[in-house]
């Protein structure tokens, strides 16, 4: 199943995206919400009621007299408009042995051991369409290539075991980045903040895990969970710049979702990111065209540029980077 929130008469409206059309959840039962904050929470009551209808869908009839709607007719949200929180975590290997020899560091050892995260701006989270950045986030402003989770049921203490059962789905994500407020904040062991407060795009659908069932691959040795083999490749106005697979995840979001529960809650509307794909950004490519050619030009994000992501079973996720009209610097601001 394929759910869609968009913009309705000013307010977040859930869909089932079934063969190019959009079809309001309400519309296909009465027992159904309106909006994914409402379905999230009450997930194991409706989602088999969810799943029949869609069954429906696709096979051509329509449950409850509904109609739909081409998607492109109208202004997508993120699949998860209003999320409880949000985690990012670090699971590919490949970008953090190629950041660090970038780096002419040694791969820590510690990422072998235990998976790890940060809480970012859950308030920043968008979905397709323009993102907007002030002056300092064009200074280095990044994107990186994720496929993200929502969790749909409460839960603590969650063992990898059980864990991908609290999995609602799995969306692309963009954890946008403004890498020179990144890198200054984090010479203090605080971070990121600044660097990753201001947009984090997810979307343009949530695929539940049935959807993805053709795709199942095994954990890598020593793993525990669910694994995927989708193609993640994105473009910058049109050029391909990054390719990985989520397959490659060396940490299953099941263990991701075990140490984020560890003594603490989560709660359905939480997102989790995967963390970068290898080649999934512009660090990580200028790092290494740089350590091959000294004379590399670096590429970073500009206004106006196209930012394209597919995933294999997960769709297109379509941004336009915008400038802000202002000049305000908190770069300026630093104290001499």
């Amino acid at each position: 199943m394929k759910l869609v929130s968009y913009l309705r008469e000013e307010t977040d409206q859930l869909a089932i995206l079934a063969n190019g059309l959009l079809y309001n959840t309400q519309d296909l039962h009465p027992d159904l919400p309106n909006n994914m904050g409402m379905f999230l929470m009450m997930w194991e009551d409706v989602i088999e009621i969810a799943k029949q209808a869609d069954a429906m869908l696709k096979e051509g009839k329509h449950p409850g007299g509904a109609t739909g709607i081409p998607v492109d007719s109208v202004d997508l949200l993120s699949p998860v408009p209003f999320p409880t929180s949000c985690r990012d975590g670090y699971a590919f290997r490949q970008h953090v042995e190629a950041a660090r020899r970038n780096r002419k560091v040694p791969m820590i050892p510690e990422f072998d051991q235990y998976p790890i995260f940060y809480f970012t701006n859950h308030n920043a989270i968008q979905g397709p369409g323009a993102v907007s950045c002030m002056p300092d986030h064009f200074q280095k402003l990044d994107f990186e290539l994720e496929v993200a989770i929502v969790i749909c049921k409460a839960g603590r203490n969650i063992t990898a075991a059980e864990a991908d059962e609290y999995i609602g789905g799995y969306m692309i994500m963009n954890d946008m980045s403004a890498r020179t407020l990144q890198m200054e904040e984090m010479l203090l062991n605080l971070g990121p903040a600044k660097g990753k407060d201001f947009s984090t795009v997810v979307g343009p659908m949530l695929v539940t895990p049935d959807e993805l069932e053709a795709y199942k691959i095994p954990a890598k040795p020593g793993h525990t969970g669910n694994n995927y083999n989708l193609k993640m490749t994105c473009k910058v106005n049109g050029i391909q710049v990054s390719e990985g697979n989520m397959g490659d995840m060396d940490w299953t979001f099941a263990e991701i979702v075990e140490r984020c529960a560890y003594g603490a809650n989560i709660l359905p509307g939480d997102i989790i990111g995967s963390g970068t794909v290898g080649t999934g950004c512009f660090l990580e490519l200028n790092g290494t065209g740089k350590l091959n050619d000294p004379e590399y030009k670096e590429q970073w994000l500009q206004p106006e540029d196209v930012v394209e992501m597919e995933v294999t079973g997960l769709g297109t996720l379509t941004n336009i980077i915008k400038q802000e009209d202002s000049d305000f610097s908190i770069l300026a601001l630093k104290k001499k």
